[in-house]
């Protein structure tokens, strides 16, 4: 018996899956099949007729250097010094930061969480409430974890960014002292140094034996190109079906499930002699279907 997940969806409703997503890597931002959402607009106000408007603060010059990288939680620390423990539940996964044209995006907690911010004068601004997906969730401490995050992740905290060198670090300290060192991990853009290309691959159920390297009896991927429009729909015929003889970066396959991906390929510079010239990471898991 199959069971059919229907996770392809419209693009606003992809965004907010995308973060709760199992499959989903921290590394991608999801809107990559439509522009991507503008940076919240700059307003002018006047407190009367009379008075001049004042000027918006202008961000900070190191702002891009925060899309640059993945900020994975490494020390929290309450004004007491004592551990934030909840904010750990999920140690192979740390509590990860994102930031893309003026959205952030937390994730690795139960339910993914994105909001708006701005950045002045040495100051991180969390823009209005973070919406949340609605996962429900079995394991107490990751719902501690995300009400944890939700709580400290607001309002504005003062920021402290050093990107340069090997070890780039984002400090965060709320109103109440509350203090949040994360620590850069180069995204896929960053590594391979381009935005890369949106493709759709959809994957088979199970995986088929592949000669490569020849005599290895490796077990590879079945897939197949597919096209989807901007609003989600299918467009045109997929392509032939072929073992994919690399890895799909942020994909864990599971035998018995196919499962539509969308996928950034990136060109790898100075690929060593045999390897992939072609690099695939995923964006989103867009369809699956379970077979039983």
């Amino acid at each position: 018996m199959k069971r059919l997940v229907p996770l392809l969806l419209p693009l606003a409703s992809a965004l907010a899956l995308a973060a709760c997503s199992p499959s989903a890597p921290p590394d991608q931002n999801p809107a990559t099949t439509a522009s991507a959402p503008p940076a919240p607009a700059t307003t002018r106000s006047t407190a009367n007729a009379g008075t001049a408007a004042r000027p918006t603060p202008r961000r900070a010059a190191s702002v891009p250097a925060l899309s640059k990288y993945h900020w994975q939680l490494s020390s929290a620390t309450a004004s007491d010094g004592k551990r934030i423990d909840a904010l750990f539940a999920n140690p192979d996964k740390p509590l990860q930061l994102d930031f893309r044209h003026g959205r952030v995006g937390i994730s690795n907690t139960c339910n993914g969480m994105h909001g708006g911010y701005a950045v002045a004068n040495g100051k991180l601004k969390i823009v209005g409430p973070m919406t949340q997906t609605m996962m429900a969730c079995t394991d107490d401490k990751l719902m501690a974890m995300d009400k944890a995050a939700g709580q400290i992740l607001q309002g504005t905290m003062s920021m402290t960014l050093k990107a340069g060198g090997d070890k780039p670090t984002l400090t965060l300290v709320d109103a109440s002292g509350d203090k949040l060192v994360f620590a850069g991990k180069p995204t896929a853009q960053t590594r391979y140094g381009s935005k890369g290309k949106t493709v759709f691959m959809e994957v088979a159920a199970q995986a088929e034996p592949c000669d490569n390297p020849p005599g290895s009896a490796k077990q590879c991927l079945k897939v197949r190109e597919r096209h989807f429009d901007d609003k989600g729909l299918t467009v045109g015929k997929p392509g032939q079906w072929h073992p994919l003889t690399q890895t799909i970066e942020g994909y864990t396959h599971k035998d018995g499930v196919r499962n539509v991906l969308r996928l950034k390929q990136f060109e790898v510079n100075n690929a060593p002699a045999g390897a992939a010239s072609t690099a695939y990471v995923l964006d989103m898991v867009v369809e699956s279907e379970v077979s039983r």
